[in-house]
């Protein structure tokens, strides 16, 4: 009861969601013409954030109580980097997400350089999708966190070359780079500094590099393409700033 009394209180106005997800549906229509609108379900889900939202084939659903902002005294015990994703914002860039698994083709082995370019894809079609939100919002970041990613693009990207980690199987260089996490690991002073999933950020752009040099390439030619096709022919490489 509580839940839902405060699910009341956050969504007496669901107008600009409304408008968000019309443009939304609208943009999947464009670049999926086979995918047909879905209809749209708001529920609560007792605050389970694995379970934030669902967009499969006719259907959408969003527990909108895992969306009252980073503040709300039912998240008080999720870590900061947690309570992040549980902005308003996020409701939108999560469907894109949730309607990218599946489409995406799994890394075909287990780099660095795969995951990154994985959830680069993801991060790209949240480009065509949602091209309104910003890029802070589509990777769930602040604007501090992606100002700090854009200022130091050169020398994240500078430390995963020289230290020989791109094409690295470790598993854990994607608890280190790709899952969400306080902060990214590069085992250095600056690391408290950095935002959790940088390797996901990198790995936009390179995807983003690739576009750019191949604007004729659909997203699902895109999400079909491996990992090395991309980085080879993506001519990605940050500058000094």
């Amino acid at each position: 009861k509580e839940l839902y009394k405060e699910v009341q209180l956050n969504y007496k106005n669901v107008s600009s969601l409304e408008t968000d997800l019309e443009k939304l549906f609208g943009h999947v229509t464009y670049y999926f013409p086979k995918h047909k609108t879905p209809r749209v379900i708001t529920l609560i889900n007792e605050v389970d954030t694995d379970g934030r939202v669902f967009y499969v084939d006719t259907m959408a659903l969003i527990s909108l109580d895992c969306y009252l902002g980073k503040d709300h005294r039912f998240y008080v015990d999720f870590p900061e980097f947690k309570k992040q994703e549980l902005e308003p914002n996020q409701i939108v860039p999560n469907l894109v997400s949730s309607f990218c698994y599946g489409k995406i083709a799994k890394p075909t082995d287990r780099t660095l350089l795969s995951a990154m370019i994985y959830y680069g894809k993801e991060l790209y079609c949240k480009d065509k999708l949602i091209p309104d939100y910003s890029d802070a919002q589509k990777i769930g970041y602040s604007d501090l966190q992606l100002q700090f990613c854009k200022e130091n693009e050169y020398y994240m990207w500078s430390n995963l070359v020289e230290n020989k980690l791109l094409f690295d199987s470790n598993p854990k260089n994607e608890q280190r780079f790709i899952q969400p996490a306080p902060f990214s690991k590069f085992y250095l002073e600056i690391d408290n500094q950095t935002p959790g999933r940088v390797g996901q950020w990198l790995g936009w752009q390179i995807v983003r590099s690739y576009m750019e040099q191949n604007s004729e390439t659909t997203l699902e030619q895109l999400f079909s393409l491996d990992a090395k096709t991309i980085f080879d022919n993506s001519k990605y490489k940050p500058q000094k700033k």
